[in-house]
Parts: structure tokens; C-alpha cells; sequence
């Protein structure tokens, strides 16, 4: 039965014209328009927050490594016994 609807989609996906896969700002076609323009900007825009915000992140992950190891050595050199 799988492989019956995998046949079906993929022949439903195969016979239909690419236009109706297209996006609004796509099926037009006009690369030079003002909706294709606000479409890369916000492309753009989307892909530097997100950017941004994983960069914050790993930050502070690298913060947070660096300062449990500082507080591990300190602990461990107050534990030492001292000759």
C-alpha cells in the first residue's frame, strides 16, 4: 500500500507544471520587481538574526565551558594540600 501512494506522488509530483510549485513572489517570474526585492531582504534579514542569535549562543556556551573550568582548577588548587 506504501508503495502504491509512493507511485501515486511521485506522478502527481513528476506530471504537474512547475508554475504550480512556484511560490506568489515566484510564479511571476520578474526577477526586478519590488516583491522579489522585499523577498531577498527578507531573506537577508532573516538569515542575519538568525545568525546573530546562534552566534550569542555559542558565546555563551564558550563563556559558561571557560568559567566551569576556571572555577574546577580554583577548587581544585584550595583542595591541594600545600607543601
Amino acid at each position: 500500500m506504501k508503495f502504491l501512494g509512493a507511485i501515486l506522488l511521485t506522478t502527481l509530483a513528476v506530471g504537474l507544471p512547475t508554475r504550480m510549485l512556484a511560490c506568489a513572489t515566484c510564479f511571476s517570474g520578474e526577477i526586478d520587481s519590488p516583491m522579489a526585492d522585499g523577498m531577498n531582504w527578507a531573506i537577508l534579514t532573516l538569515g542575519a538574526v538568525i545568525t546573530t542569535v546562534l552566534g550569542a549562543f555559542l558565546t555563551f556556551l564558550i563563556y559558561a565551558i571557560r568559567r566551569s573550568e576556571a572555577l574546577t582548577a580554583a577548587a581544585e588548587q584550595n583542595n591541594s594540600p600545600s607543601a
